[in-house]
């Protein structure tokens, strides 16, 4: 009877132990999590690619899989129709997205100075504003620059009849500038190296948007409204991680370009070094000094928001409340002094 019971005993318990196996498998399983980069491998990419490899989106118990896409406007696309969980875009571009009915919402920041800019050569430049009239600008449709290119304009008293704007892929934007093909690019000011390279250095000339008082937000993680209701956990370790890879980069630059060639094998660490370290200049502020890498400043927010609704003639106007959150960002210290 004794033994009767103790075995009964030893199968219960051996079940039992079994189901916990089971679950801690299942626990330890990771999610899955595709984040949908705004464009093809740049610098300000480094960050997520060293996070992946330094295991900390796998701690975090997260399978991430990095994506590429064609601008702001397809990476807009793919979060807001569930093809991505999150991703980067401009911060114009999804204001606009969200004034056409869209569900996404900026969850963090990647430049906390605007990198909005226009290129030209230096043979025929662009200095001011007014110079863009009669002119022949390029960028995908989706482009930051493209996307808030109203605003711009109507801040600057710019004739948009005067000025035409033509499609072009992401990858041929610098041949087309080169070759002639267009008067002027719209591109960050961090892919500078990348036209030095193809015309030569001094050759090209940038108009940075914050030299003309258009100073908003920019480059953003945003997120749809699926993801930070259904999986809020996740989203909040996502970005954790992809912040301790931005910390990464700031603190050891030469080893975060070592780990992005290793993934990216093609990249040109020539071109991508200055890129990348453009982009670093864009980050050393106060307000990540003081927040943490990433961080959204409601003034600033609400500024931006302001402006695109003032100038940009969106289907609709947005709430600066309805555009953003800080609610799933954890404080990773900046490791750089503020510039």
């Amino acid at each position: 009877m004794t033994s009767g019971k103790s075995k009964k005993i030893l199968a219960m318990l051996g079940a039992a132990a079994l189901a916990f196996a089971a679950g801690t498998a299942s626990a330890q399983t990771p999610e899955k999590f595709t984040f949908a980069l705004n464009w093809f491998a740049v610098g300000d990419h480094a960050a997520y690619w060293v996070a992946l490899d330094k295991g900390y989106f796998a701690k975090a118990g997260l399978d991430v899989t990095l994506e590429n896409s064609k601008g702001s406007g397809d990476s807009i696309a793919k979060v807001d129709t569930g093809r991505a969980d999150a991703g980067l875009a401009d911060a114009v571009a999804v204001l606009a997205a969200d004034a056409r009915g869209a569900k996404v919402k900026m969850v963090g920041m990647v430049f906390d100075k605007t990198p909005l800019n226009f290129f030209s050569r230096k043979d025929n430049p662009v200095t001011k504003p007014k110079d863009l009239e009669g002119k022949t600008v390029g960028a995908p449709p989706g482009d930051g620059q493209r996307q808030a290119w109203p605003a711009f304009a109507k801040l600057h008293k710019i004739d948009e009849g005067k000025v035409t704007w033509v499609n072009i892929e992401p990858t041929a934007k610098i041949a087309a500038l080169a070759e002639k093909r267009v008067d002027v690019i719209g591109d960050y000011t961090t892919g500078l190296p990348f036209y030095e390279k193809a015309m030569g250095v001094g050759n090209a000339v940038m108009m940075p948007w914050a030299d003309t008082g258009f100073d908003l937000y920019s480059m953003s993680i945003m997120a749809s409204e699926k993801t930070m209701k259904e999986r809020p956990k996740a989203l909040r370790a996502f970005l954790q991680a992809a912040y301790m890879g931005w910390r990464d980069v700031m603190a050891d630059p030469k080893a975060a370009l070592a780990i992005f060639k290793k993934h990216v094998p093609e990249i040109d660490l020539s071109i991508i070094e200055p890129n990348m370290m453009l982009g670093l200049d864009l980050m050393r502020t106060k307000n990540y000094a003081d927040h943490g890498i990433g961080w959204i400043d409601d003034k600033k927010m609400c500024a931006s928001v302001d402006l695109v609704n003032t100038y940009m003639g969106l289907a609709k106007k947005v709430d600066c409340k309805d555009v953003y959150t800080t609610e799933f960002l954890t404080k990773v210290a900046m490791p750089l002094a503020v510039k």
